[in-house]
Order: structure tokens, then sequence, then C-alpha cells
């Protein structure tokens, strides 16, 4: 049965329900005026930074496409094919920048609206919270969808491209939105952080003064960076993992069509995306149902994802029974595989960093003795992870690819991963509704703390704020664990285009040999470029905070007036250092990641020669991804944790041997901070960076394989 049809009328409809969910936050009561001055200028930081962000990004990226264009032109004999290389990687450059901004647009439009919201119900704070959310949810897995399948269309259809070469056609418009996606995580991470690290060290440890304290002049500066890390960034991250890992799926389902002449394995992956995009409406529609004044809110938004969940399975036997004939059976169990997965991912994420569970609980513990048994503690919770993580995704790749091998088609074990791949992401708007809920409802509980509301309305932003920091964990883990599952899809993807650039047979064996010394030095240097490229993500942080730090201190100083709230503290200044800061420094690790494989490439085939170039690439492209995803687990993973532990003492939770409650204000709680702040750069700004190197990596030796060979 053909079901491609249903790809624009998903794609468009998904537009139009985010359009809904926008007009719907957007006609909500804006609170007090005091409330209202605070998130214009929370607004006004936001969209200046982003604006400034994307004008830097814009340069390397029509740089970079006119170098590509060159590149696949000369090495790929075909002046055609390198221009058409360049158009895609512009097109899904400008796709994953726009879906960024307008995404970052209504949630910093929708944190006033959750604050205002807050004065009156617990119920309508969660809507009208995880409604802005889900409008950047939507549009990122709406304009994925669209771009991937409207240039398909162009290039097939159009432009007379055969079906079998047009998936090799548009792999630049994966690379342009990991491109984009790197700067616009990498910006907004050293921005959100430097802030808050500052924030937090001045104003909790050294002033004394609460959280979003109106007197410290980096609060601005810390939810505006709440936007630009945790709302574009990640939206990009979640852009470009979609459309990357279609495309990879689409690459390897050539194979298939190759043998059968059924078109419908390469437009499955975009196909079941669009049932996803169904099932996660409903899902979200039904979120009111499960919440209450009296409930956990994380109660109202696991019912929503369970009902995403179950109603994925059902799209997932639907698109497999019309569209793969008598072996469709395996590849629905491969999808299962995949759904079982993110469900694990969600569940797993949430005990190492959710404050009923033992770890975070440990980690608290360990404040008690001051903040170097906090960071030792916390550094082995986070190693711990990574073994878990390890196992199910070993288990679930070994599971889909035995599954995928008893269709007996050609390259059906590897297809089988592309589903298990496709499963997963089938609720990715969902979670990057519940992502982007957790920056909306702390710049909310940020404005009623600043704009001195009541206590109710704290009380109730303070619980989703909980909430929230939970959620964005869980995001981490679910958006690892995708990039886990994909690594292998896209490394496939890239063997195959490999072959399709030697004129192999996609069926042919290309083994890679670790023991060759190309291969080894490539892999060697792939890890190096994980830890190297985190390294410069998290100096970066430190470097910039340090300007902040100084800032603070700076005002505090010479103003005294500040601290006795008879002066109002320069926000502009901290917005304006912070901005200009995290764009200097997010240059370098920026261009390590896109230069090293290139580098590592030509360098070998030019000394080497054979088969030296692509090989090495794999190398490094292989186990640069593994190191890549396993450290992501540990720096996500023991940020959250930390994060957590010190709200578990700022709830009251951890009490002394005699009962005394260990909360602020005591050497526990400042021992908690300083885990905290070390956990900051390391959840917000290396871990998701790491998220889009390892597609980067991924979708950049794709496009330039011609070049290696």
């Amino acid at each position: 049965m053909d079901l491609t049809f249903i790809i624009p009328v998903a794609g468009i409809v998904a537009v139009a329900f985010a359009f809904y969910l926008a007009q719907n936050v957007l006609s909500r009561d804006r609170g007090t005026p005091a409330m209202q001055e605070i998130a214009d200028m929370i607004f006004e930081g936001a969209m200046a930074f982003l604006s400034r962000q994307y004008q830097t990004i814009a340069i390397l990226a029509v740089v970079t496409a006119v170098i590509i264009t060159v590149i696949v032109g000369i090495f790929d004999n075909s002046t055609t094919i390198g221009i058409l290389t360049g158009i895609a990687f512009l097109v899904g450059a400008a796709c994953s920048a726009v879906s960024g901004y307008v995404g970052m647009y209504i949630s910093v439009r929708s944190n006033i609206r959750t604050a205002s919201a807050a004065q009156r119900s617990l119920k309508e704070a969660i809507t009208v919270s995880l409604n802005g959310g889900a409008v950047s949810g939507f549009l990122v897995v709406a304009m994925s969808l669209l771009g991937v399948w409207g240039i398909f269309t162009v290039y097939n259809t159009v432009l007379a491209n055969p079906i079998d070469q047009t998936p090799f056609l548009i792999v630049g418009f994966g690379f342009g939105a990991s491109f984009v996606a790197l700067f616009a995580q990498l910006g907004g991470g050293i921005y959100t952080k430097a802030a808050d690290v500052g924030a937090d060290l001045v104003g909790k440890v050294e002033a004394g003064i609460p959280e979003d304290d109106p007197r410290n002049a980096a609060v601005v500066a810390d939810l505006v960076g709440d936007n630009v890390g945790d709302c574009a960034g990640r939206g990009a991250d979640l852009f470009e993992s979609m459309s990357a890992e279609n495309i990879g799926a689409m690459i390897l389902g050539v194979a298939i069509y190759r043998a059968t002449k059924d078109p419908a394995w390469i437009f499955f992956p975009l196909v079941l995306r669009s049932f996803g995009i169904i099932a996660t409406i409903i899902g979200l529609l039904s979120v009111p149902w499960f919440a209450s004044e009296e409930r956990d809110p994380m109660a109202a938004l696991s019912g929503g994802y369970w009902v995403t969940s179950l109603l994925s399975v059902l799209g997932l036997a639907f698109v497999t029974s019309q569209m793969m004939g008598p072996v469709w059976h395996w590849f629905f169990f491969c999808g299962l595989v995949g759904i079982a997965t993110g469900i694990a991912f969600v569940y797993i994420t949430q005990y190492y960093t959710a404050g009923s569970w033992r770890p975070v609980q440990e980690i608290a513990q360990a404040s008690r003795t001051g903040p170097a048994t906090n960071i030792i503690i916390g550094t082995a919770v986070g190693f711990e992870t990574t073994a878990v993580t390890a196992i199910v995704v070993g288990l679930a790749l070994v599971a889909s690819f035995s599954l995928g091998n008893e269709s007996q088609l050609p390259n059906g074990g590897v297809f089988g991963t592309a589903v298990a791949t496709m499963g997963m992401l089938m609720s990715a708007a969902f979670v990057l509704a519940m992502d982007t809920f957790g920056p909306i409802t702390d710049n909310a509980g940020g404005i009623t703390e600043m704009a001195h509301a009541s206590e109710g309305a704290r009380h109730i932003t303070d619980s989703l704020d909980a909430v929230g920091n939970t959620t964005k964990a869980l995001t981490k883990g679910y958006a690892v664990g995708s990039a886990a599952l994909a690594a292998f899809l896209l490394f496939s993807a890239y063997l195959d285009k490999v072959k399709e650039s030697k004129h192999l047979e996609l069926t042919a064996s290309l083994p890679i040999d670790l023991s060759k010394v190309e291969v080894f030095v490539g892999a060697l240097l792939g890890v190096m470029l994980v830890f190297l490229f985190s390294s410069l993500a998290i100096r970066a942080v430190g470097r910039t905070a340090g300007s902040i730090i100084e800032e603070v201190r700076r005002q505090f100083r010479e103003n005294p007036g500040i601290m006795l709230g008879t002066v109002r503290p320069d926000y502009g200044r901290a917005v304006s250092i912070t901005t200009g800061a995290a764009l200097r420094e997010m240059v370098a690790p920026g261009l390590l990641a896109v230069g090293m494989p290139v580098l590592v490439g030509v360098i070998f085939r030019v000394t080497r020669g054979g088969d030296a170039g692509w090989e090495s690439v794999a190398g490094l492209l292989m186990v640069g991804t593994i190191g890549g995803i396993i450290l992501a687990t540990f720096l996500n993973n023991s940020g959250g944790a930390w994060d957590n532990a010190k709200k578990f003492i700022e709830a009251g939770n951890l009490r002394d041997a005699d009962g005394v409650v260990q909360g602020k204000g005591t050497p526990t709680h400042a021992a908690a901070v300083v885990g905290d702040t070390v956990g900051d750069p390391f959840k917000d700004t290396a871990g998701p960076s790491l998220h889009v190197l390892v597609k980067l990596l991924s979708t950049i030796t794709l496009v330039l394989a011609p070049l290696f060979i």
C-alpha cells in the first residue's frame, strides 16, 4: 500500500498544530506589570543573542557550502552533484536555523504566561508551559520531515535523478543541519552555563542571596541562557538527529529497493515518522486528563508520554504491515525494540538523576563532608551510568540486527537497526516538548521571584521547575540513546556511500581492519577528538563564567545600594559580556569538529594512498562515535545528578545524625552548590554538544566520502 501521501500531510498538520498551540499560549494573560518588565528583558536578551549567533553561523555556513560544492564536484567528477550537495547543505542549515529560532521565540513568550497561570492553578500552568514547549517540538519534527521529503522530491522528480541515487545526493541536508546544530548548541550551552555558574557562585555562595534574586546582576543573563541553550540549542540538536537518521535510513533502504524494486523501502523512515507525529499530537492533548492540583506534575507528563508510546506501537504495526510485504513482522519487532529502548533510556536517566533514587541521595549525603566528597561521589555516579547505557544499546542493536536478518533481504540486518532507530524517534516531538517545558518553567520561577509574586504562585513554579529539571535530564538521556542507536546506522550508511563512490554493489562486503595502522590511528584520533572537543567546551564556560563573576562582584562592590535593594543592577552589562564571550568561544571547538575528519582522511590518502584515506576516516568515525556516546552519557548524567542533589538538599530532604535539616545556608548546601557548578558545563554544554558531534562526524564523512577515496 502506498502511504507516501501521508508524509507532506503529517508535516503540514504538525505545523498547523504548532501554530494552534502558539496562538493558544500567546492569547493568555501576561501577568502583572512587574512580570512583564522582567519577561521583556529576557526576551530582548534571548533574541539579541540568537540574532548575533545566527549571523556568525550564516557566514560560516556559506563558506562551508562553497567548499563542499567545489570538493564534491571535483572528487565526484560531477559539477552537478557538487552543486546539488551544496544546495542541500544550505537548505538543511536554513531549516535548522528557522526551527530553532521560531521555537525559542514562542518559548520566551511562554514564560510569563506560565508565571501568570501559576497565580491561578497548577493545572493551567502545566498546560501553558507544555504547550509552549510543544511548539518547538512539533516545528522541529515538521521542518525535518518536510525538509528531507521536499528536497528528495525536488531532486528525484523535478531534476529527474534516479530514486536509488537521490538519497546520496541529499546527504548535504543532514550535514547542514548538523553544522548549524553544533554551533547553536555550543554557543547556547556556553552562554547558559557561564551565566548560571556566575550567578550561583557570586549570588548564592558569596553574597548568600536566593536563586533568581533581582539584586544579582547575572540573573537575567541566566534566564536568557536557559532559552538559548535548552530551547534553541536542543531544538537544533534533535532537528539534525532526525534529519541525519532519516537520510541514513533511506540510504540503507536503497540496497533492498534494488533487490525488490519497491520504493517503499526508501520512503519507510519518513512514513513512520509521519505516524509518530499523529501519535504525539494525541499524546500531548491527553496530558490535561492526567493533571490535577493534588498530583505530582510529572505524572501528567508521564501519562502523555505513555499514550504517545502506545499509539506509536499501533502506527508501527500499521505502517510495517502495509509497506513491507510478507516479512513485515520482523521489522515490526525491530521497531518495538527501538520504542522499548527509548522508554528504557527515559527511566534509566530518571533513576540516575532524580532525587527519589539512590544515586542522587548518595551525592547529597556526600555533601555533608564537603565539596570534595560531593565531587568524588558525583564523578563515580557518572562513570557508573555508562555501564547500563552500553548494555542497553548493545542489546538493542543485536536484537534489531538479528530480527532484520530473519527477513532474508539484502542488508536486512542493518536496515533492522535503522527501523529500531526510527521507532525510538517516533515520540521525539513529545520528548522535545518536555525538554523545552524545563526552561519555560525555570524562567517562570525566576519571573515570580523577581516580581515578588504570591507565595502560592512561587510554590507552583518551584514544583514545575523541579519537574523541568527532570524532563531536561530525560531528554538528554533520550538524545544520547538515539545517537547511540543511530551511530551504527550512520556508520553503515558511510560504508554504503564508499561502495557507491567506488562503484561496488551495496551488498558487497567492506570490512574495516583495526590491525591496519591507518585505521588504528584514525580510531585513536577519533577518541582524542571527543575529549579535546569537550575540554574546549568546558574551558569556554570557565573563562566566560570568570568574566561574569568579576562583573557581578564589581557591581556589588561599587554600588552598595544593590544589596540594599534601592538600586537596580546593570543586567544589560552582564548579558552583553556573556553574549560576546559565548560567540567567540564557540568557534574553536566547532572548527575542530568539522576539520578533524577531513584532515585525517586527506593526510592518509596523500601519504599512504590506496584505501588508506577512507579507511582511516572509518576508524575515526566508528571509534570516535562510540567514545562520544560514552563520554556524553557520563557528562549528562553526572551533571544532572549533581544538580538534583543540590535541589534534594534545598527541599529539606537531608538531615544530619541528630535529625536537623541540612538545607539552604548550611555548609552542606554550599558543598552541593559547588558540585552543581562543576556539573553545569558537563550536562548543558559539553554533553549535549557531543550528541551533535557524533552525528556531525557521520554527516561530514557521508558528504565528503569522495575526497577520501
